[in-house]
């Protein structure tokens, strides 16, 4: 089986779609590039798809080795027999693989082991053959040589048929389908822990049982959490009757004394050694699954994060809003570089109002601010309807973003580096005004686990969450574009063809020389060369540029025929650019080539009469209830505004406007059935909750959706 075959069997996709991306791939393009730009090589394949073919390939390319070096393990044992060799080479199935030299494998000395040793072996190969009709007395013939009785002969050998059992793939086989059809998992409490088991919030997992398909992944990574803090026990079992069944089906043929013997070997075979290894192996695809499903919540959440409506090109006032301390302002210009920074004390215990909104209109005047973020943590309302008090000489927009992640990224290494001079409560409120600007060029700063928008991200495979998250900061980066003179390193390192060593060429070349003229002149960068040039240059953006399409979506590769379209038109590029009526004029079968098909020409006229257009939407203001502060405000029934501002697969939370969020159960969405929750809600979307239940002492709010 070729990799383009293997492939084909998991994401039914036309094979030649899959053998050019898989082409493509090994031409080092990036998944954004290919999506994007080779459609026509693809068969317009997406970059979902495109990421599954690459994923499964390298996964191909893990099951050859591991073939390869299990076949070379067993012949090194010289037991590889013709009919194994092919077994082993025509299975894909890596389970099945590892049944097959599960035999074979290294493993510490067991009751099989001390039994061969004393020569029980052929006894058990006797019985297993259930020919003779009188095993004890067979049995007697091994006496000696460490046996001291029949029954010590006839034990050894059904610890040899128990393994044999153990290891033989059709029983493994079928009692794998049997758990993962039937299995239950089951938790109970450590007495010993219990008090503090409930203090962390584990009650429900003290007597809970479940069936492992249906547990949903929330569930089951909390009880698995609480298993390995040690407050519960954990057991996946399934009917031991039918388990038993099954292996009696696999290898008894007669009745008599062999078969009691073989009967033995069985129920001591599950019991010890099958049991618990197929348990455990359902547990971790459980896992597994709950890891993926979580992760893609996490993704989800994240891409819709960072494509969240930006502000703009703004000059903007930032609050970092607090009590004792102050609420610390930053100024901000239109590329949001800091002007200036001070501190104010509006509220308690300094209640310095009158010099706080005097300082305030003051900076507002002084660098022409536009508009105003304040931080959503503590003494934001407050601060919020500090700000509203002030009578500025012209209207300016107020809004409250989301803060979370904002203290890790101002001590992380790239806010001591934007900002060297300056301590973290300034560099936080620079990125509480960034993130109202672009939420995608200061988000992309800060490690995505700290941002607040995942479920059980600390117990799921942290590998996989770092890579699954780095895929969406990727596709939303290049989804996007981004400004070439204006990018932070960071942003630039997530470009298409970049990564981060090229992203510090480009940001060091920007400041020896000044802002990029053209796309063209990426190639003066040192290191970056025609095949990164290849694949970053369409996600870049110059305003201004020496080439009018050096600010669009438009391929260098694809100028030419632009130009020549123009020409046919009797217009400059320039001239062709967002004219709609003559873009619609064209045909696009007359531009085809054997380097540009038809679905690249359809995305460039499509790109031509929008240029560069920003795909996000652009940033409304929202208020809350301003009657709510905190949780002792709150009465079931009451109906309120808030905005989502996190997923899980149970449901989702809601920001009222207070420090705790409430959330709507999943059951709670709307009427019927909702399979899932992004269905009906998106991250910072605007909704109407009503309050069913408050618990003060848990500080937990449940809400109900109100559409």
């Amino acid at each position: 089986m070729t990799v383009t075959e293997y492939i084909q069997q998991k994401l039914q996709i036309p094979a030649r779609n899959i053998a050019s991306a898989l082409t493509l791939l090994s031409e080092d393009c990036t998944i954004p590039f290919i999506a994007r730009y080779r459609k026509d090589h693809t068969g317009n394949l997406d970059e979902v798809q495109l990421e599954h073919i690459q994923k499964l390939s390298h996964y191909f390319e893990e099951l050859l080795k591991r073939k390869e070096t299990i076949l070379k393990s067993i012949a090194e044992q010289q037991a590889l027999t013709p009919e194994l060799a092919q077994k082993i080479e025509t299975s894909f199935d890596l389970q099945n693989i590892e049944d097959l030299y599960l035999p074979f494998r290294k493993k510490r000395k067991a009751r099989a082991d001390t039994a061969r040793e004393k020569g029980l072996e052929p006894l058990a190969r006797i019985i297993m053959s259930q020919k003779t009709t009188d095993p004890e007395n067979t049995a007697q013939r091994f006496i000696g040589k460490g046996v001291g009785s029949t029954e010590e002969a006839l034990q050894g050998a059904r610890y040899i048929i128990a393994e044999w059992l153990n290891e033989h793939p059709h029983i493994r086989k079928n009692l794998r389908r049997l758990f993962q059809r039937t299995a239950v998992i089951s938790s109970k409490v450590v007495k010993t822990r219990k008090e503090e088991a409930e203090a962390q919030k584990f009650l429900q997992y003290f007597d809970w049982q479940e069936a492992v398909r249906r547990i949903p992944a929330h569930r089951l990574l909390a009880m698995l959490r609480a298993a390995q803090e040690g407050f519960v026990r954990i057991s996946v079992t399934a009917d031991q009757n039918e388990a038993l069944a099954i292996m009696h089906k696999a290898v008894i043929h007669s009745q008599g004394a062999c078969a009691n013997h073989i009967a033995m070997a069985i129920a001591d075979s599950y019991k010890r050694l099958l049991e618990p290894a197929i348990s455990n192996e359902i547990l971790q695809e459980a896992k597994q699954k709950a890891d993926a499903a979580s992760i893609a919540v996490f993704s989800e959440n994240l891409q819709q994060l960072l494509l969240a409506a930006p502000l703009g090109e703004k000059r903007i006032l930032a609050i970092d809003p607090g009590f004792r301390t102050g609420c610390k302002v930053v100024c901000l210009d239109e590329k949001g570089d800091l002007l200036h920074n001070e501190t104010i004390y509006p509220h308690a215990p300094q209640n310095d109002t009158g010099m706080a909104m005097k300082k305030i209109r003051s900076m507002v005047n002084a660098y022409q601010i536009e508009a105003i973020s304040i931080g959503n943590g503590t003494a934001s309302r407050e601060t919020e309807a500090f700000i509203k008090k002030i009578a500025f000489d012209r209207p300016l927009q107020v809004f409250v973003v989301s803060e979370a992640g904002a203290s890790v990224y101002s001590a992380s290494k790239i806010a001591r580096e934007e900002f060297p001079s300056y301590d973290i409560t300034v560099r936080g409120a620079v990125s509480i005004g960034r993130r109202l600007a672009d939420p995608l060029a200061e988000l992309v700063k800060t490690d995505p686990k700290s941002i607040g928008v995942g479920q059980y991200q600390h117990d799921v495979d942290q590998t996989l969450l770092k890579e699954e998250l780095d895929r969406t900061v990727i596709r939303c980066v290049n989804s996007v574009g981004i400004n070439l003179n204006t990018a932070s390193r960071s942003l630039l390192s997530y470009v298409s063809g970049i990564g981060e060593k090229l992203a510090a060429n480009i940001v060091s070349y920007r400041s020896e020389n000044g802002a990029f003229g053209s796309r063209k002149d990426l190639k003066k960068v040192p290191r970056l060369g025609e095949k990164a040039f290849q694949q970053a240059a369409a996600f870049v953006r110059i305003k201004n540029a020496e080439h009018p399409l050096d600010d669009s979506a438009v391929h260098p590769e694809a100028y030419a025929t632009v130009e020549k379209m123009a020409r046919d038109l009797g217009l400059s590029t320039g001239q062709l650019i967002g004219n709609r009526e003559k873009i619609a004029s064209i045909c696009p079968e007359h531009y085809i080539s054997d380097h540009i098909g038809i679905l690249a020409i359809r995305d460039i006229l499509k790109e031509l009469e929008k240029p560069g257009l920003d795909p996000r939407k652009h940033a409304k203001i929202f208020e809350f209830d301003r009657n709510i502060r905190t949780l002792r405000d709150l009465r079931p029934g009451m109906v309120l505004p808030g905005m989502v501002n996190n997923i899980t697969a149970f449901g989702c939370f809601v920001d009222i406007g207070i420090k705790e969020s409430g959330l709507v159960h999943i059951s709670q969405l709307k009427e019927g059935y909702v399979q899932e929750v992004s269905e009906v809600v998106k991250l910072h979307q605007q909704v109407q909750v009503k309050i069913l239940e408050v618990d003060e002492s848990r500080k937990r709010i449940s809400l109900r959706m109100i559409l």
